[in-house]
């Protein structure tokens, strides 16, 4: 890591960067929107549960300017305990950030989940935009009385509004330079090559390991490492080869199951999470060897990417 740190060059003079907070109800598409602004598909939030508070980083870099985008889980109206955490976690975010972006689903009138974030916004001193995602499905005749709930919106704090859409990319070239707009004078935070605070593949397989340690109960203990072998990306599928790692015979047994029925649980349920993850389809292929006291060889340990920071 810090090696990585090193190699952040002096910036320009007049270089801009800043933290933006994407902010708004579930599905209006603020992972489709950062895997558009950062150029690929990088890791959001992983969807096991009791990791919700983990706020992924997504990075712009270009000539001008550096964009930290914080992706924050999905604002609703809190029913349980769980909506209360998620909801003070959002609120921690937008205070530590220089620009919020409200996103809305752009393609039907603001409803209640939005004025609920709305409202947590206004009581807030930072900046806001709101962004009217999914214009590529606004229905024509439709299109002013849907602009009109939103402007309503954002009428008390005068918010800037920008419309566009995460999917095809139309109107975000606006939405840039609105959030460019509004951040000010400083360096970089990270090198200018990197496009997410946390490895894509590092967090495919913590997803594995989830699913290992679910289905196998107290039958394997936690020596369990994944490692990412390969991934091959086209624009159908996401290929994903991957190792699992155990300390004895007797747990290779046990993830392997009666005539492979666990390994082959282990990967649908696993598949299916990376899919969240990763917005696509997959095809993961999963291996089990074994890798005796693995946890007690510092080379081993560094081959699985378990390496002392310094």
């Amino acid at each position: 890591m810090a090696d990585a740190f090193q190699s952040i060059p002096t910036p320009p003079e007049g270089f801009r960067s800043g933290f933006v907070a994407f902010v708004g109800r579930p599905n209006v598409g603020k992972s489709t929107l950062m895997n558009r602004l950062v150029g690929q598909k990088v890791a959001i939030t992983s969807p096991v549960a009791q990791t919700t508070r983990n706020r992924l980083q997504g990075i712009l870099t270009t000539d001008q300017a550096q964009y930290i985008f914080v992706d924050t889980p999905g604002i609703h109206k809190p029913h349980h305990e769980l909506g209360k955490v998620l909801v003070r976690n959002a609120r921690t975010a937008i205070e530590r950030v220089d620009v919020v972006l409200f996103m809305v689903d752009g393609s039907v009138p603001a409803g209640r989940g939005d004025r609920f974030v709305a409202d947590l916004l206004k009581r807030s001193e930072v900046t806001v935009i709101l962004g009217l995602n999914k214009i590529d499905q606004q229905p024509a005749d439709q299109a002013e009385s849907i602009d009109a709930s939103y402007r309503e919106l954002a009428a008390e704090k005068d918010w800037p509004q920008i419309k566009f859409s995460a999917l095809d990319g139309n109107g975000c070239e606006e939405l840039t330079e609105a959030m460019y707009a509004r951040i000010e004078s400083g360096p970089y935070y990270y090198p200018p090559d990197l496009v997410t605070d946390q490895p894509e593949r590092f967090i495919m397989g913590e997803l594995i390991r989830e699913q290992i340690l679910l289905l196998t109960r107290e039958e394997v203990p936690h020596s369990v490492a994944i490692a990412i072998d390969r991934v091959d990306e086209d624009e159908k599928l996401t290929r994903i080869l991957a190792t699992i790692h155990v300390e004895r015979n007797s747990q290779k047994g046990i993830l392997i199951g009666k005539r492979g029925s666990m390994l082959k649980n282990i990967g649908t349920e696993a598949r299916q999470q990376v899919q969240k993850l990763i917005d696509g389809k997959v095809y993961l292929e999963l291996f089990v060897k074994v890798q005796p006291k693995w946890r007690h060889s510092r080379s081993q340990l560094e081959d699985l990417g378990y390496r002392e920071e310094g």
